[in-house]
């Protein structure tokens, strides 16, 4: 291996394809057991490396140089072979303090909570101190020298108005976990989570649905990524090239997810989006259907709608785990709050907002089979789609003029994120 990541378990990391766009070179992702960690860092077969959960501080041993600031931190994530002697350093520092300053959070004179004890929690403490935080505190499962419990920051401390969470609860695949409840915290300001996978976790998801400041942890990945080029490379990366890179894993990887009335458009439009911007479509009526071997109005005759809306809970809980894909919803999708914040976590929601004269009543969608049972479920839902949605658009043009909005949408709210 000349350059790669190192770490435990890499399946969810995205590190390859960030130093694709970033750097000509091959870029592996090696996992290494905790027993075979002393053999590969002795080995030093390798150019450089990033390194990650859970040997961000356990690799410090085996190098000859650690620079200051590295040190200063007990933490290195980037390691250089120079002529047999290796360097370490800490990227992540530069990359969490570069995603701060771009979600425009205000961390001088402000009480700090950071979320884990690892490496990362380390990185983040001084990342706060250097941005003049008034308080730092540091919250593990267990009270220790320089760490206070969970228990203790939601009853003491819950006066804290920043929170970053370095710890890899909410991560791919257990998405839609919370590693703390931020409604304990009534002077919190912002939100920063180092989770980049899925794209926006439960909890930046929760703190933006609060109205709070609030991002995952993709920029910094690739800031820190960019940095760490820097010194495999000995060369300069412009800040031009990081928002690129970060809007272009954007456009791969976030979802659409389509929502609105029956007949409005969402299957047409979404196949037609999913072949423009190559991605997978996910039809949830037609994964129902699948999983069950039954048709919709079958369903909905011999079990009721009850069973249907848990069947369908069930699809969009497994469908939220996938990215780059357009996914169509079927229309009473959003009438479970916990299938809209499952979707958020990966996806770009967008509302086809079809007037009511110009949906069509079918055989085979149960509850709308009358224009007066459509009408009806209109007027119940329509505020439920418009609050669910990151864009509404008018879709009572061309299916033609109805995709281009929506492509247009998803690609200028990515540049501008």
């Amino acid at each position: 291996m000349q350059y790669g990541l190192i770490g435990e378990k890499l399946g969810h990391s995205f590190s390859k394809i960030v130093h694709s766009k970033l750097a000509d070179y091959d870029y592996e992702l090696k996992e290494i057991a905790r027993q075979d960690l002393d053999e590969f860092m002795n080995l030093k077969d390798f150019k450089a490396i990033n390194v990650t959960i859970p040997y961000k501080e356990s690799v410090i041993k085996y190098l000859d140089f650690v620079d200051e600031l590295a040190q200063k931190i007990g933490a290195v994530n980037t390691v250089v072979n120079n002529n047999g002697k290796l360097y370490g350093y800490n990227t992540d520092f530069l990359g969490l303090k570069a995603l701060i300053e771009k979600t425009g959070i205000e961390i001088k004179g402000k009480k700090v909570l950071i979320l884990g004890s690892g490496g990362t929690s380390k990185t983040a403490f001084a990342v706060a101190e250097s941005m003049s935080a008034a308080e730092i505190l540091r919250v593990s499962r267990t009270e220790s020298e320089g760490l206070i419990t969970y228990e203790q920051a939601v009853t003491e401390y819950n006066d804290a108005e920043i929170i970053i969470n370095t710890t890899p609860v909410g991560m791919y695949d257990k998405i839609g976990v919370l590693p703390i409840d931020i409604g304990a915290f009534e002077r919190l300001e912002g939100v920063i989570d180092a989770v980049y996978n899925p794209l926006n976790s439960a909890l930046v998801c929760e703190a933006r649905q609060r109205g709070l400041r609030a991002c995952g942890g993709l920029y910094m990945l690739v800031a820190q990524a960019a940095f760490a080029v820097e010194k495999f490379l000995n060369l300069q990366i412009p800040k031009s090239d990081i928002q690129k890179v970060y809007a272009d894993i954007l456009n791969e990887k976030k979802n659409i997810v389509l929502i609105g009335m029956p007949s409005s458009g969402k299957s047409t439009v979404g196949k037609l989006l999913a072949n423009s911007l190559n991605k997978q479509f996910i039809d949830t009526d037609s994964e129902i259907v699948k999983l069950t071997r039954m048709e919709i109005p079958e369903i909905f005759k011999e079990y009721g709608e009850a069973h249907f809306r848990e069947l369908e809970s069930l699809v969009i809980a497994n469908v939220s785990l996938k990215q780059n894909a357009v996914i169509a919803t079927g229309g009473g999708a959003v009438l479970n709050l916990r299938n809209i914040e499952l979707l958020k976590e990966n996806g770009f929601l967008v509302f086809l907002d079809r007037s009511v004269e110009n949906l069509i009543t079918t055989d085979d969608r149960p509850l709308s089979s009358t224009i007066e049972a459509l009408t009806e479920r209109y007027n119940k839902r329509y505020d439920i789609y418009c609050s669910s949605a990151d864009l509404i658009i008018d879709a009572n043009g061309s299916i033609e003029e109805n995709v281009n909005k929506v492509k247009e949408g998803f690609i200028n709210e990515n540049l501008s994120n």
